[in-house]
């Protein structure tokens, strides 16, 4: 009977009553959903800030700085742009036509003239030379023989020139033995001639030995490894893809100058020996000085150009042939001129004063103003004299806007973007 009160009385505690009032939320859990609705409202406040301000660039005019210097001191009447070129470069192939046994170049590598290259298989010139060498020898050993029986023939003459005056042997014996000397002094004129003919042979193969062996005809460096160890090579071409014409390019560093395009309406201001100011597509804040070689007396038709040597009086291993660069052709400095102070040449209006010094703003690569500190050493004309805080070559922003900022997002006007 108590077990069956019990059950009965766990049955009531485990019913639910429909008719209890729901539980009311306690006041800190509202201050929790209230605090993380005001933060998700402020973050998407945030990124929408962020995403406006990075798509809002600021618009500006920009202009470049230019070196001061000796440059300064003549001005350019003529700009035009080429390719650096060497004036020795060689495709270095062998004179014979083999298979190539060995390479010794690399891309990049410097040799020297004579060096060696690359070998071809010398078994066609090694068969070639050994049988040059065993003809000279048959050839001498002919001579040699010859040789003898010649001392024979003479002594046999003189003895019978002594019988025949003593008639002690008929006058016939005598020719015929005079007759046999003659005849063995020809024969070896003959072979020693054609032991000289052998030993010719022989320097021919010994050349020919030689030529399987590929060598450097000047010093330079390897630009192209064109032929593997298997392969192929002729000095001709065999007409198909499985012959080799060349075993590596060569270029003499030395001899690297620029060739340029001018238009041949202004060809009429470029004269020989006249200084020039080259500056490499790759390193354009690089300033090479340099002059006019020769002038190429042909103009091509269809571009309407005169082509221009220019000479470059700076050797460097960053200046490499096909690289593209831009040629300034100087009028001749004035001598009563001073030499003109180091620094920058820049406009005026990127010049501005804050906080009691001059500045300017510079536009980097990833198009960043950056704020710089300048220190100005005078006026040039519209222009002024920044003497640090600019290199050559720099962009700098004029009439900078009240809001640029250091590290603000810039672009620049319609009118730079030519």
């Amino acid at each position: 009977m108590n077990s069956s009160n019990n059950s009965a009385d766990l049955l009531k505690e485990l019913r639910i009553d429909r008719k209890a009032p729901a539980p009311q939320p306690g006041p800190r859990r509202g201050l929790w959903i209230a605090l993380i609705a005001a933060a998700v409202v402020l973050l998407a406040a945030l990124a929408a800030w962020a995403m406006l301000g990075r798509s809002k660039a600021i618009e500006v005019r920009t202009a470049p700085t230019v070196a001061l210097g000796n440059g300064g001191a003549s001005a350019s009447v003529l700009d035009a742009s080429g390719y650096v070129v060497a004036r020795r470069m060689a495709t270095v192939s062998a004179k014979i036509t083999g298979k190539v046994k060995d390479i010794l170049i690399e891309e990049g590598m410097q040799v020297e003239a004579d060096q060696i290259m690359a070998t071809l298989d010398p078994i066609d010139a090694d068969a070639s030379r050994a049988l040059a060498a065993a003809q000279l020898q048959a050839a001498r050993s002919q001579a040699g023989s010859i040789q003898a029986q010649l001392l024979e023939a003479e002594a046999n003459a003189r003895r019978l020139d002594t019988l025949v005056k003593q008639q002690l042997v008929s006058q016939s014996q005598f020719e015929q033995a005079v007759s046999q000397r003659d005849s063995l002094r020809a024969q070896l004129v003959t072979s020693q001639r054609n032991a000289q003919v052998a030993a010719d042979q022989l320097r021919i193969a010994d050349l020919g030995l030689d030529n399987t062996v590929v060598r450097a005809p000047f010093a330079g460096v390897v630009i192209a490894k064109a032929a593997q160890p298997g392969e192929i090579v002729s000095p001709l071409s065999a007409g198909g893809g499985f012959t080799r014409t060349g075993i590596g390019t060569i270029v003499d560093m030395d001899s690297l100058e620029v060739e340029v395009e001018v238009n041949e309406s202004f060809i009429g201001r470029v004269q020989p020996k006249m200084p020039v100011q080259a500056t490499l597509n790759a390193y354009p804040d690089w300033q090479i000085p340099g002059e006019v070689i020769a002038i190429i007396p042909t103009a091509d038709r269809s571009k309407a150009t005169v082509k221009v040597r220019v000479a470059l009086n700076v050797k460097d291993p960053r200046i490499v042939p096909d690289m593209g660069v831009r040629v300034s052709f100087l009028e001749a400095a004035k001598p009563e001129q001073a030499e003109q102070p180091k620094g920058v040449r820049a406009p005026a209006a990127a010049v501005f004063e804050r906080d009691g010094g001059q500045r300017a703003f510079v536009v980097t690569g990833e198009d960043i103003a950056e704020l710089r500190t300048l220190k100005v050493a005078g006026k040039l004309g519209d222009d002024v004299h920044v003497s640090e805080g600019l290199a050559p070559g720099e962009s700098v922003v004029l009439d900078p806007p009240a809001e640029l900022t250091n590290g603000a997002k810039v672009k620049l006007a319609e009118e730079e973007t030519e």
